[in-house]
């Protein structure tokens, strides 16, 4: 990716580096990373504190990146292990990525962060210690500053997500605004008329666009504006946002979920409230992992190919790297697959 008028990617530090501001040969820094004998203690720390003043990793230096070879692929996620660990769709989602890798003998170096301000500082360290060919991005936010700080460093990356949110670099993304228009109007086909979602994280791009979308699609209905309760994507948080919907004065008959997880945990609310799937109340999820059909009854999905889609985002950096990509690719577009937990609603409504 070029740099921003007026200004240069930074240099990305060398064993040059390391071995000038230590006062050795680059050989020496060689053999210290890589245990040799030959070296006193004493250099040897001052060549450690050097490259960490700097930076620094041997992982990729010491390898072909010379010869234009990539060893490794960066992947940061905001997300708490626990969560990331019970949630299918990051699980399918990395294991797309490392089909690709695995086919070109790459590694995948997957770090989860607190926030956008630590992933830029982990993603500018794996760039300047030339840990990493390139990085994939997730979970994007309007005006995400990710962009300009990976652009500013000249750091190779593909954005999983709208190419509204990727600003100039490639992107992968799944046209969602189509799903949930699809989603909803399925909905009212079969009659319900109070039709409520349980969205994901509030900011993050593709959770905008779908709340857009399914504003826009019940207003079209002429339902009113609908209801969204924002949720983290968790089941405790989509069980939280399910029981506060049920227990409402005017209880939706239909719930659509931003994932599936959620969708899991509603069913089981649902049940606690003494309440039947379909019969009661309809319940929708998004991604269609293997849960939606284990649960009874078996979760209606959006399906969507994630670890397709983990692919596709893998090939796009790849030729990002070669310089042959395109701006965006558009995935496949998450499609209806109706199953036990939607019906018709108990009593049609006027």
């Amino acid at each position: 990716m070029g740099s921003e008028a007026g200004t240069e990617p930074p240099r990305r530090v060398t064993i040059r580096d390391v071995a000038a501001r230590a006062g050795v040969s680059k050989g020496a820094v060689s053999l210290v990373f890589n245990d040799r004998p030959g070296v006193s203690r004493a250099t040897r720390d001052r060549i450690f504190t050097a490259a960490r003043e700097l930076g620094w990793s041997p992982h990729l230096s010491a390898r072909s990146l010379s010869n234009s070879r990539v060893d490794t692929v960066g992947l940061a996620i905001a997300r708490p292990a626990r969560t990331l660990g019970l949630e299918p769709w990051s699980m399918e989602f990395v294991s797309g990525i490392e089909s690709v890798l695995v086919e070109r003998s790459c590694s995948l170096l997957l770090r989860l962060v607190r926030d956008v301000r630590e992933e830029i500082a982990v993603q500018e360290a794996w760039w300047r210690g030339r840990q990493i060919g390139g990085s994939i991005l997730v979970d994007l936010r309007d005006g995400d500053p990710r962009v300009p700080a990976l652009r500013q460093l000249g750091l190779p990356a593909v954005v999983a997500g709208h190419p509204s949110l990727a600003d100039g670099f490639t992107s992968v993304w799944t046209d969602d605004a189509t799903a949930v228009t699809e989603a909803v109007r399925y909905l009212v086909a079969l009659g319900h008329r109070r039709i409520a979602r349980v969205g994901g994280a509030p900011g993050l791009g593709h959770t905008t666009i779908r709340e857009a979308a399914f504003g826009a699609a019940v207003r079209e209905a002429g339902l009113g504006e609908g209801r969204t309760v924002a949720t983290d994507f968790s089941g405790e948080e989509g069980a939280r946002a399910t029981r506060a919907l049920l227990a409402s004065a005017d209880r939706p008959t239909a719930i659509l979920y931003d994932n599936d997880i959620m969708a899991v945990a509603g069913l089981s609310v649902a049940a606690e409230m003494g309440l039947s799937v379909p019969a009661d109340v309809s319940l929708l999820a998004w991604d269609d992992s293997q849960l939606c059909q284990l649960t009874h009854p078996t979760l209606s999905a959006m399906s969507h190919d994630v670890f397709g889609y983990g692919a596709q985002v893998a090939h796009r950096l790849f030729e990002v790297l070669d310089q042959t990509a395109p701006r965006a690719h558009q995935a496949p577009t998450p499609a209806l697959t109706p199953r036990g937990s939607t019906a018709p609603p108990r009593r049609r409504e006027p």
